[in-house]
């Protein structure tokens, strides 16, 4: 296996998102491209990412290959790339993942390839009645602005508009995002749909807006929320979100 990326940023920022959930992870190294998909450990978001073969000026593997790794890890050597640096993985000799930077200098780091005690993950068959297209700094701003009022937030999809509602001991924040140029709303039959999700999450998941310009939101009445960020032809990162329901 040997893996050139000329956009480090790609894989670096979304390893560092990714890693805000999910510890560790096994990749999947496919002539497809690389995989991720990972629950977090309380099993609220699950994270399916997708580092496409055309994103990378090298891409050689001779068959599949899993690679588990604390992404913890990995995030803190990505962090040591520089923008003009090419990004090099390999398993090596010892059967260690190998990142390579080759810029002004070559710099070469080695980690430990892991066990992880999991069962297969396979994303789950959902049917959503809302699906909203919007700019990701868009939905990214809404969510800090209902952070300073409370730990959850209500997203109401209806015709024209989508409107975030959060509500604490004393304060209330309300939100309506009209339908326009840059926002589309689909709904099925036209109906109302509304559901509850965690702030602290939507923060996290939020942080992908660095990605991708553009966000699909799609969820359905008290239903997990899908959240997708998508960079043609390079990379797609999306979340799912179970919902918080209220037990009063």
């Amino acid at each position: 296996m040997k893996l050139a990326l000329t956009e480090t940023k790609y894989l670096k920022d979304s390893i560092s998102i990714i890693s805000e959930l999910v510890n560790e992870a096994t990749f999947k190294v496919t002539k497809n491209g690389l995989e991720l998909l990972a629950m977090d450990p309380a099993n609220v978001a699950m994270v399916n990412f997708k580092l496409l073969s055309s994103s990378f000026s090298i891409f050689e593997i001779d068959k599949d290959t899993e690679i588990s790794i604390n992404l913890v890890n990995l995030k803190q050597v990505l962090k040591r790339a520089r923008a003009t640096d090419v990004l090099y993985l390999e398993i090596s000799e010892d059967n260690r993942l190998k990142v390579e930077f080759k810029g002004g200098t070559v710099r070469t780091f080695y980690l430990p390839i892991i066990d992880i005690e999991e069962k297969e993950q396979e994303v789950p068959e959902l049917n959503f009645d809302a699906t909203v297209k919007m700019q990701s700094s868009l939905i990214s701003e809404t969510i800090e602005d209902v952070d300073i009022v409370a730990e959850s937030v209500s997203l109401l999809a209806e015709k024209g508009a989508l409107v975030v509602e959060a509500e604490g001991d004393l304060s209330k924040a309300h939100i309506e995002i009209k339908e326009d140029e840059e926002t589309s709303i689909v709904l099925k039959g036209d109906k109302k749909v509304k559901a509850k999700y965690s702030v602290e999450y939507l923060k996290k998941m939020m942080n992908a807006s660095k990605l991708s310009e553009r966000v699909t939101l799609e969820f359905s009445n008290d239903y997990p929320l899908k959240m997708e960020f998508v960079e043609v032809d390079k990379l797609s990162l999306a979340f799912i979100l179970a919902p918080r329901v209220d037990t009063d």
